[in-house]
């Protein structure tokens, strides 16, 4: 039997190939066929892309943001893209990057939580164990010079503690309790430091809240891949909620004195 389907429903020509090496049957000219016989490729880059996700501990729980966009290089192309996705009763994990490696990412949660309700063992993955599972499928595609472009964000409950914790393309990790990826990583990071750091148990949902929307108005204004609405989810004891989409206020009447760049 011949197992390369690529050969299916064409005559074998062991004149040509008498020891069936090649697995494209050859039937173009050299000049023609050296892509069908080239090394093997993987992604080497990202195609349609999500910004920034931002995330922190107060003293309920877990929040975390992203906008809406997937963008196709520099063009704004789908605006209602939920980057922010529900694993389970108490764990939300939120992606930057590639929105196809996302879904495929999205999948794989979806089986491994279907399969685990169909042990009925009593045990629940919770966010720590999403956590590990992410980062073993982060690490174990980079090994394969074949990674899933994203970077993400794990945060939720586990009996009654907060979890927060990074993973990105190369399997890279780390726990903290304030994140922020893409161009958050460096415009809303210090704003998260300066509120959150040292007062986690002591902010407000309501604080919280305020904190999360001046850092998404802040990458609205800087980020060029990002738009005015967004997604917020909170995880508390009580579980997941995320909200409808929204916008926050902006202020640019102080653009009317700028000038410069033909202006």
């Amino acid at each position: 039997m011949d197992h390369f389907p690529s050969r299916w429903g064409k005559p074998r020509n062991e004149n040509i190939d008498e020891y069936n090496t090649v697995p494209l049957y050859k039937n173009l000219p050299d000049g023609l066929s050296q892509a069908a016989y080239g090394p093997i490729t993987h992604t080497q880059q990202p195609i349609v892309t999500g910004t920034s996700v931002i995330a922190l501990k107060y003293r309920d729980g877990i929040m975390m943001a992203a906008d809406m966009l997937g963008s196709y290089g520099s063009l704004s192309r789908f605006r209602d893209v939920e980057r922010l996705h529900p694993v389970g009763e108490f764990t939300v994990v939120g992606c930057s990057g590639d929105i196809s490696d996302y879904q495929y990412i999205q999948h794989l949660l979806d089986s491994i939580m279907v399969k685990e309700h169909c042990h009925n063992d009593g045990h629940i993955l919770a966010a720590p164990h999403i956590y590990e599972y992410l980062w073993r499928i982060m690490y174990n595609r980079r090994s394969k010079f074949n990674p899933l472009w994203n970077s993400l964000v794990v945060g939720g409950m586990h009996k009654g503690e907060r979890f927060l914790g990074y993973v990105d393309l190369r399997g890279t990790t780390y726990q903290s309790s304030t994140i922020a990826t893409g161009f958050g990583a460096h415009l809303a990071q210090p704003i998260l430091r300066k509120y959150v750091e040292g007062r986690e148990n002591d902010l407000t949902e309501e604080e919280a809240i305020k904190i999360i929307n001046e850092c998404m108005r802040v990458l609205f204004y800087r980020d060029a891949r990002s738009i005015n609405k967004f997604q917020r989810a909170k995880i508390t004891d009580g579980g997941v909620e995320v909200s409808e989409p929204y916008s926050v206020d902006t202020e640019w009447a102080f653009a009317e004195n700028i000038r410069g760049y033909g202006a």
